[in-house]
């Protein structure tokens, strides 16, 4: 049966985006950040700049934002979170519920890693990258709340988790970008989280 034409619109609008946002990457870590214009993405990317800007606000944002429907990933990303089950711990939970989406730093890697060479090499990127997961953080921080039963407001642990939890992946990303990409992302996360589910032995096992 031929897709909806709701659906085939979808699918355009995600393509364009993605199209977008992995030619503005590319030649940002091929220039340089300044070096790279609007036209000069649009024009890479076989779109007219109008249509650059139905997708982006900037070329920053062109830079920063992988995928058009980020909302809708967070959103996917909680629903798979609270249908973990109960004897799951909620730490464990919330990470295998990032991994779909994770994995695809390992998938695309010539792609994140001229991400993040941008990223690191551009103030305003890291700025924007921050501003645009703020937006994410308070559903993450009531799905976790709800899970675990804390008031989000007034409990210390759902905001306590949700930073841990981001300065791991933070400390993951940044590792497997030193490593060139050449090493698991995903496994990368997995010893993370094992490292602070154990209570963050130090290496080697000296005592406390």
């Amino acid at each position: 049966m031929p897709e909806p034409v709701k659906g085939l619109r979808e699918r355009k609008r995600l393509e364009t985006h993605r199209a977008l946002a992995t030619t503005a990457v590319r030649l940002v870590a091929e220039r340089g950040l300044d070096q790279v214009t609007v036209e000069d993405i649009s024009a890479a990317a076989g779109v007219s700049p109008r249509t650059f800007f139905n997708y982006f606000a900037s070329k920053e944002d062109a830079v920063v934002i992988a995928h058009a429907d980020t909302a809708d990933r967070t959103q996917r990303t909680i629903d798979k979170f609270l249908a973990a089950p109960k004897e799951v711990s909620t730490p464990r939970a919330f990470v295998n519920a990032l991994k779909e989406d994770f994995a695809q730093v390992d998938e695309n890697r010539e792609e994140w890693l001229g991400r993040m060479k941008a990223i690191q090499e551009n103030p305003t990127l890291h700025s924007r990258a921050v501003t645009m997961n703020h937006d994410a953080v308070a559903p993450l921080i009531e799905a976790i709340a709800h899970r675990t039963g804390v008031d989000p407001q007034a409990g210390l642990y759902p905001t306590l988790l949700l930073s841990t939890l981001g300065g791991a992946v933070n400390a993951v990303l940044m590792l497997w970008y030193r490593h060139d990409g050449r090493v698991s992302a995903l496994d990368l996360l997995d010893d993370a989280v094992e490292t602070l589910l154990a209570g963050f032995p130090e290496p080697g096992g000296r005592a406390r």
